[in-house]
């Protein structure tokens, strides 16, 4: 099954794109896209490379990229908040000062980018992913899989799920 993007996920995608695209020129060597033209999904490109996202993680996302990556999740202002362990008021404030956020939660940001990317592929639509994600699941021990996003493990668990729904295999 292969998620289709709406128009909305396509610009949202191109601001992305735009951010990263400005991000690699101002923060030289954290990453070289292999090509770069209107087609290049430089996000994609940059969750695919490991070095680029290790060293992109130690530097710290900036505020106006996690928004970007916060618009094309399924998660609230409130899930954030509890995934980055900080409070909404504390998100907030991060927006209001433009600032980077610290390793830890960069890596947890872009952990939950690639788990929505896998998600919203293997399920087909934004909405069928989070509704999984809402419904507690037997073979993650008849929890949601949305309370276990808020730790490495958790979030391992939840993408072997998806891969073994991706390749059929039901327990």
């Amino acid at each position: 099954m292969s998620f289709m993007p709406t128009e909305t996920q396509k610009a949202l995608t191109y601001q992305i794109n735009q951010a990263f695209a400005q991000w690699f020129e101002e923060s030289a060597g954290i990453y070289t896209p292999s090509k770069r033209n209107k087609n290049t999904n430089l996000f994609s490109e940059f969750l695919n490379n490991k070095m680029a996202v290790i060293r992109a993680i130690s530097e710290g996302i900036p505020y106006n990229l996690f928004a970007l990556i916060a618009q094309l999740t399924p998660f609230t202002e409130e899930d954030w908040s509890k995934f980055l362990s900080l409070s909404t008021k504390s998100l907030q404030r991060y927006k209001q000062n433009e600032q980077r956020f610290k390793p830890l939660q960069s890596e947890k940001i872009i952990a939950l980018a690639e788990v929505t990317r896998m998600g919203e592929d293997v399920m087909g639509s934004t909405k069928a992913f989070m509704q999984w994600l809402e419904t507690p699941n037997y073979a993650l021990g008849k929890v949601a899989p949305i309370s276990l996003l808020s730790n490495a493990y958790g979030k391992d668990l939840v993408m072997a799920e998806l891969h073994r729904i991706n390749h059929g295999i039901l327990v």
